[in-house]
């Protein structure tokens, strides 16, 4: 069993969703793949991808990310609604939503959003960030308790597993995995660094993140945090576009 991950497919754009569609359906037959967030804005779009998905690999996990919360093309839902309605589609499609585990490896996903924990947005990012107008949240949700609703979502999972222990977000559970020519503007929406203590409590070696854009590896403290965003179309320089095998790239798998 080998174990894939790519994030930030956003198949609304073409070539993205072809990629996705023209993966092979041979190869992948006994594998793993992590997908964490970011598929679609449009509930049916991310349940096709699932379906497609299904025929690649025999195992798909999710985790949502901001982009498949925006309510925009949904305005009869509530962000949270969606967050609701994309757990029940994944139950519906087989998708694993909860910890995965072998005996030898156990895969946490765990939920994220930000709470400005990386720095305070400026006025420019609060008027232009996507997430600020196409999200539609509770009253009571302002920004610290977003975060806090799906930390303890999580809550449940925090306990040690058997064997080594991978987890993946959509978030950033840390902002010092952002390389040094990174848009410094944008790290208030980037993640919590609440979501790293948690990451640490399951004893987590190895943790898969999306969100950024930027394809970066980096070990910090005994943790490996790994980015492999297929991103947009126009982003080939910050981006593989390919499926990376977890077990390939890193010894702990082995």
């Amino acid at each position: 069993m080998r174990v894939f991950a790519i994030s930030d497919i956003h198949i609304d754009f073409e070539e993205n969703r072809q990629w996705v569609w023209n993966l092979s359906q041979k190869d992948y037959q006994e594998d793993i793949l992590l997908v964490a967030g970011d598929i679609h804005s449009k509930i049916p779009e991310v349940a096709k991808t699932f379906v497609q998905l299904k025929k690649c690999f025999a195992q798909i996990m999710f985790v949502p990310g901001n982009h498949d919360l925006w309510t925009s093309l949904e305005p009869q839902y509530s962000s949270l609604e969606k967050f609701r309605l994309l757990q029940k589609t994944c139950q519906e499609e087989g998708i694993q939503t909860t910890p995965f585990s072998t005996g030898k490896l156990t895969i946490v996903p765990l939920l994220s959003w930000y709470d400005f924990s990386f720095g305070k947005p400026t006025n420019q990012v609060v008027s232009s960030w996507g997430d600020f107008y196409r999200c539609k949240w509770p009253p009571e949700f302002d920004m610290p308790a977003i975060t806090k609703f799906f930390l303890d979502e999580n809550q449940p999972l925090l306990k040690s597993y058997p064997g080594k222990v991978i987890s993946f977000s959509h978030f950033l559970p840390r902002i010092d995995v952002m390389p040094i020519f990174s848009k410094r503007d944008l790290f208030p929406v980037l993640g919590s660094r609440h979501l790293d203590e948690q990451i640490r409590t399951i004893g987590s070696q190895l943790h898969i993140y999306g969100h950024s854009h930027i394809n970066q590896v980096k070990e910090i403290d005994g943790v490996i945090y790994f980015n492999n965003a297929y991103g947009y179309p126009r982003e080939t320089r910050i981006t593989r576009k390919e499926l990376i095998c977890l077990n390939h790239q890193f010894d702990i798998l082995s």
